[in-house]
Order: structure tokens, then sequence, then C-alpha cells
């Protein structure tokens, strides 16, 4: 009886062990208690830390212009293309691929980099970027207060604070 048992609760924890790794694919709250998001737009597939502004000043305050970021909180947003595509003007193949931005204050360099799991952009190597894509900057007259990446048939937008960048997709 021991045995069967000790069986048994070894098996439950297997599977709360297993359910807990799953439960990332979807929305979930992250370990510093950002919330993070999977937006699904048509052929593409988002998940991202979504960090609130709290009245900081994000772009040269917390995120500062010409330094690397993982365009969220706590892991690195990833993006998830289900086809071929030409992002902002560069040809990229189906796949999934890490999203980074170095913000500056008029025009911001999008990056999809090949290196997948990683946690922030403290280990990001340029040696691994696929594209490096210049957008312009949209100064908002309201604030976003969450940051928000929403994948559009053709394009893909980030806004945060009172800034929006848009990078053009073609499918």
């Amino acid at each position: 009886m021991k045995k069967l048992l000790s069986f048994a609760l070894l098996m439950l924890l297997g599977a709360t062990t297993i359910f807990a790794q799953n439960s990332k694919k979807g929305n979930y709250v992250g370990k510093g208690g950002t919330p993070h998001e999977v937006v699904k737009g048509t052929n593409v597939t988002v998940s991202y830390g979504r960090p609130y502004k709290k009245g900081r000043d994000i772009f040269g305050g917390l995120e500062a212009y010409g330094k690397v970021w993982r365009v969220g909180a706590d892991e690195a947003t990833e993006i998830t293309f289900d086809k071929g595509l030409v992002f902002g003007g560069r040809q990229v193949s189906a796949g999934t691929y890490t999203l980074f931005a170095t913000p500056d204050k008029n025009e911001w360099t999008i990056i999809l980099n090949t290196t997948l799991g990683q946690w922030g952009a403290y280990s990001h190597d340029a040696s691994k970027d696929l594209v490096q894509v210049k957008v312009p900057v949209k100064h908002l007259d309201k604030v976003v207060e969450q940051l928000t990446i929403t994948p559009k048939d053709k394009e893909l937008i980030i806004e945060w604070d009172k800034t929006s960048v848009t990078v053009p997709m073609q499918f």
C-alpha cells in the first residue's frame, strides 16, 4: 500500500510540474509580477511581458536611448511567423525569433535575433541578428500605460508611454 501511495504522489507531483511548464504558452504573470501575454494576429504570434509605465520616464529614462532592449519585461519577447514575409523591407523565413529594439528619440532599430530562450537583453549577441530594421518614432498625445504590441495584417505596432513605432509586414 505504501508503494502505491508513493507512486500516486510521485505521479501527481510530475503532472503538476508538467502543467506548470506548459502554462507559459498562454497568458501568465511572470516572476516579477509582470503580466505576460500571447497575442495572435494573422500569421503572427507575439509572446511578451507587459510592464506598466507607473509614472516613470520610459524611453531615454528606464530604457536608455541607444541600448538594446528586450521589448517587454522578464523573458525576451518572442515573435513567430507562420509563413515567410517581408519584415520592414527585409525577407524573413517562417519561424520563431527573439524581438529586440534599440530605441532612440526619433528612430528605433527593430531586431529579429535567432537565439531563443533569452532572459532580457543581457546576452544579446548581434552576430545572431537576422535583420535590423530602422523605423521612425511617432510621438503620441496620450500615454499608453502598459506596453502593447499589436500584430495587424500588414504591420507590427509597438506602443508604450507616448511612443509608437510601426514595422511594415508583407506576407
